[in-house]
């Protein structure tokens, strides 16, 4: 066209070389890895590796933590068969006061007699030791020291008991005061269409905010009315771990509204008026009892300020008058 002319060999090699370069580039880039791509793949092959690794150390620190425990439980029931206590172990009303204070664990009991058995000669021992290395009294006699012992030793028998019940406690008042929201979110549920199962689970979902030891509670009670064929046992184990008053309302409710057929949202409806009225006497009982209460911090720490006040400028001028 333009008056150049042209070689076909020239051509051909020109040819023969762009192919032959890119098949060299083609297999090249299609069958030897990319260095990233190989970097990529040895992180990744380190991260599994590392996983696999950090997993079986966290089973084996289980399995040595759950054998551990395992290994203290049978010692501790040793040390109770030889006290003769394994019967208590099975003792209902002790398995219910634990159940109530949030020790609901299938070897509860065990621990709590144990620690019970074990307090007395604790106690003990830490008030000779206190006694004799800390406090010193130069001027005690033996029988001093055996009767300081002695109630060391008596203060701890009772005080698993006492912490125990004040747990309960704690419980029972933090589920109160969240009772009387949850039996009217019952009620809704109820009255909106829901059954009885799904409205204790949206109940413990909605109250977990104000009230856990609730929100378990209404679990608990979830999942015994899906597997136990007997719902008013469900309704019954309820009261029994709550030991409230106000749970057994509810439960007696329930019960009778499963036997007889009767409407539940009714009940429920009218257990939620009387359980505000029932808080607010409560809070109204609280108000009426403060000026009781008062008085002694009245008399022990307002009363002779305001006498210094009163009377101190008084004192003053009779003072400077006889001096």
């Amino acid at each position: 066209m333009f008056g150049l002319p042209i070689d076909p060999e020239l051509l051909a090699l020109v040819a023969a070389g762009v192919a032959a370069t890119g098949s060299v580039l083609s297999f090249y880039y299609f069958f030897v890895p990319n260095a990233a791509d190989s970097n990529m793949k040895k992180r990744l092959t380190n991260v599994r590796e590392r996983r696999a690794e950090l997993r079986d150390v966290h089973l084996r620190s289980k399995d040595q933590k759950a054998r551990a425990a395992e290994r203290n439980l049978a010692m501790m029931k040793s040390a109770l068969e030889k006290l003769k206590m394994e019967e208590m172990i099975s003792d209902n009303e002790l398995k219910m006061s634990l159940a109530s204070a949030g020790y609901r664990g299938r070897n509860a009991a065990v621990r709590f007699l144990f620690i019970r058995a074990v307090a007395p000669f604790v106690a003990a021992i830490a008030t000779f030791l206190y006694l004799k290395f800390f406090m010193q009294p130069e001027d005690w006699n033996m029988t001093q020291y055996a009767m300081a012992v002695l109630l060391g030793g008596v203060a701890g028998y009772y005080l698993p008991t006492m912490i125990l019940t004040s747990q309960r406690q704690k419980r029972q008042q933090n589920i109160l005061r969240a009772y009387p929201d949850a039996l009217d979110l019952l009620t809704i549920c109820v009255e909106a269409g829901m059954s009885i199962e799904q409205a204790f689970n949206k109940v413990s979902n909605e109250i977990s905010a104000q009230s856990i030891p609730l929100m378990e509670e209404l679990q608990l009670t979830t999942a015994e009315l899906s597997y136990i064929g007997d719902r008013r046992l469900a309704f019954d184990n309820f009261a029994e771990r709550t030991q409230l008053s106000q749970v057994r309302s509810i439960a007696s409710a329930l019960v009778q509204a499963e036997k007889y057929g009767t409407p539940i949202g009714q009940a429920l409806r009218v257990i939620s008026q009387e359980s505000r009225d029932e808080r607010m006497s409560r809070a109204e009982q609280k108000a009426a009892s403060l000026p009781a209460k008062l008085t002694v911090p009245m008399m022990v720490f307002f009363v002779p300020v305001l006498f210094i006040v009163i009377l101190g400028p008084a004192i003053l001028q009779v003072m400077e008058k006889w001096q």
